[in-house]
């Protein structure tokens, strides 16, 4: 069985010293640097990218902004971003971060549509809740209680202490079914286009969906036509039960952040309790080569503080990364999305070195075998729920 790999890419890499080992920093914010970033990755034959994106700035604080100024702070929106970016390359998944907290599930699923069709057929969406408090005040339309109550031994968020956490992935699991619905509501052929009998459209394939929630009330149906993928790939990150349960609920990719084989072999127990057919991959953050260990020491250096992460934190050779990856997949990880410590460095290791030493186990493949998203993870091409069956 070949592995499945991604890589996240955000600004200059996931160390946030990485812009300084930059001559031109600048172009972080180009779409030459995300043109070529995504050129790479295509060419290493990954999956797909992830790109990230949230409503707040970037901050070493749980929620609001702090005050540094020697951090890479600011993004591009990453839906628009995927589109600029899908008529560069031809058989790569794009996969932008979109939150469902305080943006409507219709604007999200006609911008996901729309990338599947500018793609053809190559979008995903990873969706996100937006917990914080500061992202709410940037809104408007909601108070959120600060996060700085819940953080954990590790300095980090722990959403399942929260009461209203189980509201928010409430929200979340109707906005992913909202979308899917809208995703739904034009069949396959309901677009006719017949210039010599004048009808463009079979109105009896177009549905409303009629949802009624808790939190949203959508009719629909989409003002998108149905896309190449029929269902663009849905994505979450989880790192505990609860978010497990809303990747169950409603995505096809669960990213997870294991420590250790034993972390992932219970990690992946747990998933399937809830889902046989999720995909799990695992996060890690990786700095390659020979020099990894110093390259990633003087990034500390000049960030005043060693790199912590959700997700393990990788240092060493390709080969040895290779090691790691295939320990894992034995304990039922299927694929990995890799966030690259520094770019572009670290994302060329990834697809001219550790691809090739996976390929050389046969676990990784020599081309494309399919042309859409869905294809290459292996996800069948769904009929819409409205389609009468004959």
């Amino acid at each position: 069985m070949t592995l499945h790999l991604a890589v996240a890419l955000d600004g200059a890499g996931w160390h946030p010293a990485a812009w300084r080992s930059w001559d031109s920093p600048e172009g972080i914010f180009s779409a030459r640097h995300w043109a070529g970033l995504v050129a790479e990755a295509e060419r290493g034959l990954l999956d797909f990218v992830t790109i990230e994106d949230a409503f707040g700035l970037q901050s070493t604080l749980p929620d609001g902004d702090d005050d540094r100024t020697d951090q890479v702070r600011g993004r591009f929106d990453a839906v628009l971003l995927a589109a600029r970016l899908a008529p560069l390359t031809s058989r790569i998944g794009l996969v932008p971060t979109a939150t469902v907290t305080h943006t409507e599930p219709f604007h999200v699923a006609i911008g996901i549509a729309t990338l599947d069709h500018v793609s053809g057929g190559r979008a995903g969406w990873r969706a996100q809740v937006s917990p914080r408090a500061s992202e709410a005040r940037l809104v408007g339309r909601r108070e959120f209680p600060p996060l700085d109550r819940l953080l954990n031994r590790q300095g980090g968020v722990d959403l399942s202490a929260d009461p209203q956490a189980r509201d928010l992935f409430a929200e979340a699991a109707d906005a992913v079914e909202v979308a899917r619905r809208l995703w739904d509501s034009w069949e396959d052929d309901a677009e006719i286009r017949d210039v010599a009998t004048g009808r463009f459209i079979d109105r009896d394939k177009l549905h409303y969906i009629d949802f009624a929630g808790r939190f949203f009330s959508v009719k629909g149906p989409s003002i998108t036509p149905r896309s190449p993928q029929g269902q663009p790939v849905v994505t979450a990150l989880a790192h505990a039960r609860l978010p497990y349960e809303f990747a169950a609920g409603g995505a096809d990719v669960v990213y997870v952040t294991p420590h250790s084989p034993e972390q992932a072999r219970a990690i992946v127990e747990e998933v399937r309790g809830l889902s046989g057919e999720l995909k799990i991959f695992a996060d890690l953050v990786v700095f390659l080569g020979e020099d990894a260990a110093g390259r990633k020491a003087r990034l500390d250096e000049l960030d005043g503080a060693e790199l912590v992460s959700d997700a393990a934190i990788f240092t060493g050779t390709a080969r040895e990364l290779a090691e790691v990856l295939l320990e894992w997949r034995r304990a039922g990880i299927q694929g990995f999305r890799l966030r690259p410590g520094a770019l572009p460095h670290d994302l060329e290791r990834i697809t001219r070195e550790l691809t090739a030493e996976l390929r050389g186990r046969g676990a990784f493949r020599h081309e494309y075998e399919a042309s859409t998203l869905r294809g290459l993870l292996g996800l069948p091409h769904p009929v819409s729920r409205y389609a009468e069956v004959s």
